[in-house]
């Protein structure tokens, strides 16, 4: 079954196999977690779910969910056996651990790691299969918010594999505010992350609207904004100072590997999207 999926993405590398079985494994994950009740209390957000439920053209690492309401003991703990059960099905081995933090943190963390020998995927006309013991694991990081900023919106989507099943999403303008906060707000002081550029420009050009009221939320709960409102024209000026003080060099180079067709990178620049953001949409209250 496994084998017939990768094969739906006519991987022409082993990159490209690699970043599809990742996908196949999220969703695999997703339906572990929807068979043990996981979207009773949490909703599936960040890239993944833009890339896997909205069509982002790009593909993403990791799983990050919400809880609908505060629980500052939830733990990630009761739903690993209803994971881990969920690939066996598929014939597919894998672990799944506890990240532990050092500091007290509102996230709780898990990593899944693939344990399947990556010759026993190996289908001939799927993966190139030169190099194939080569292939690392695929190891996909868990993070739930157990003291999220509430205000978001949600809806139900359906995935069709492994089975057909809903899971409850941030709906478009919620997630457009949570990645306009990373953009605006990463706190990384030399690395970019050009993944928020593309995706931001993902949300502009399909008209996506953000969600003010949530980003305000965001941005309140990370101290990153003292008013209790925010306008349009502010959110506008904060990314056009932001366009000045990244390298789009470096942007560039942080996407590349993400995408299939690097040709829409070249006219990336301040201007373009200080051009760009003139055709942001918000959704206010």
């Amino acid at each position: 079954m496994i084998q017939e999926w990768l094969g739906e993405y006519h991987p022409k590398s082993q990159d490209e196999a690699f970043f599809a079985l990742r996908e196949i494994m999220q969703e695999v994950a997703l339906a572990g977690l929807q068979r043990a009740g996981f979207f009773e209390k949490a909703a599936f957000y960040g890239e993944t779910a833009l890339r896997i439920f909205y069509g982002l053209g790009r593909f993403s690492e990791d799983l990050d969910f919400s809880l609908l309401n505060v629980d500052p003991d939830f733990s990630l703990n009761r739903y690993f056996d209803a994971i881990i059960t969920e690939f066996d099905a598929l014939g597919m081995k894998v672990t799944i651990v506890d990240k532990k933090k050092q500091q007290e943190s509102s996230i709780n963390s898990a990593f899944l790691k693939s344990a399947t020998v990556w010759k026993e995927l190996v289908l001939e006309g799927v993966i190139p299969q030169t190099g194939v013991k080569l292939m690392p694991s695929i190891r996909i990081k868990l993070e739930v918010d157990r003291v999220p900023p509430l205000g978001f919106e949600t809806e139900e989507k359906l995935l069709l594999r492994p089975f057909s099943f809903y899971v409850k999403c941030f709906t478009p303008p919620s997630l457009f505010a949570g990645k306009m906060h990373a953009l605006l707000f990463r706190k990384w002081q030399k690395r970019v992350k050009g993944r928020d550029w593309y995706d931001l420009e993902w949300y502009i050009k399909k008209g996506v609207p953000l969600d003010l009221s949530h980003f305000l939320l965001r941005a309140l709960d990370t101290n990153d904004w003292q008013d209790k409102s925010i306008t349009k024209e502010q959110v506008l000026e904060l990314i056009r100072v932001k366009i000045q003080t990244v390298d789009f060099n470096s942007i560039r180079e942080d996407i590349i590997r993400f995408i299939q067709d690097d040709s829409s990178l070249s006219i990336w620049s301040p201007q373009y999207f200080t051009d760009l953001i003139e055709s942001l949409k918000f959704k206010e209250v």
